[in-house]
């Protein structure tokens, strides 16, 4: 039942995920749901609560059950961690833990660092998550999984930044017009890298990065209108996308 349990809470808090999910072969599935399950537990922790303590102890919790399957004890009870033990090796869990902790920025009010900063962020958040999703599926090149992770999760940031600045968060280095256009250009240059090397990832693994269909149409808008983020005006033409994830899903990743 935990799997079952995985698909319905991705279905409900991440229906693009879910959408990428439903359209792999039915055995990537058993390892799509369980980590698209886990991302949604592990984003949502520091945000279920104000106090400060008791978000990093959420996450923490999701640390000691990801170092419990790297070292192949018996895991605590847990729907999705059932089904993450099933799916996931060492490495596998290593890597995830990265993700965890780069959550913590969340639980806070301040900015990032610096650009280094904002980069290990979005490499932790986006390209753990994908790399990990990649590299069980099948074989591939994590460089170009990462690069193309890199321009999904500026892609998703920008989407999420008037909900992130009204919870008091500082999501971009420079907000301003033009750092926002060059931000957009830089997702997308690795984007567009990743998919001219479309042969250094197998067709199994492309079932992970069909997660990024969205991305380039987010970064095109944003890299041509700015003003559009702060604005809270990344609309997308329901009819448009779904069009695009059909095209994705039948042709590839890359498209």
């Amino acid at each position: 039942m935990s799997f079952e349990a995985c698909a319905a809470l991705v279905e409900k808090a991440d229906p693009l995920r879910f959408r990428v999910a439903m359209a792999a072969p039915v055995a990537a599935r058993q390892i799509l749901f369980p980590l698209y399950a886990f991302n949604v537990e592990v984003a949502r922790a520091p945000w279920v609560t104000q106090e400060a303590m008791i978000a990093e102890m959420r996450l923490q919790w999701w640390r000691d059950a990801l170092e419990e399957i790297a070292l192949g004890k018996t895991v605590r009870r847990h729907e999705v961690v059932d089904a993450l033990a099933g799916c996931l090796d060492r490495e596998g869990a290593q890597c995830l833990d990265g993700l965890v902790a780069a959550r913590r920025w969340d639980v806070y009010k301040d900015p990032f660092e610096g650009g280094d900063h904002f980069d290990e962020y979005i490499d932790a958040t986006s390209g753990h998550l994908m790399w990990t999703a990649a590299r069980l599926l099948g074989t591939a090149e994590e460089t170009v999984v990462r690069g193309f992770a890199y321009g999904v999760g500026v892609a998703n940031i920008f989407q999420a930044v008037p909900a992130l600045q009204g919870q008091s968060r500082q999501p971009l280095i420079d907000g301003s017009d033009a750092g926002v256009a060059a931000l957009a250009g830089r997702g997308l240059a690795r984007l567009d890298k990743a998919r001219g090397q479309r042969g250094a990832v197998s067709k199994a693994s492309g079932s992970a990065l069909v997660a990024g269909y969205h991305a380039r149409p987010v970064l095109r808008m944003v890299q041509t209108a700015p003003g559009r983020v702060k604005a809270d005006a990344i609309d997308t033409n329901p009819a448009r996308d779904s069009l695009r994830f059909l095209n994705v899903s039948l042709r590839g990743w890359w498209r």
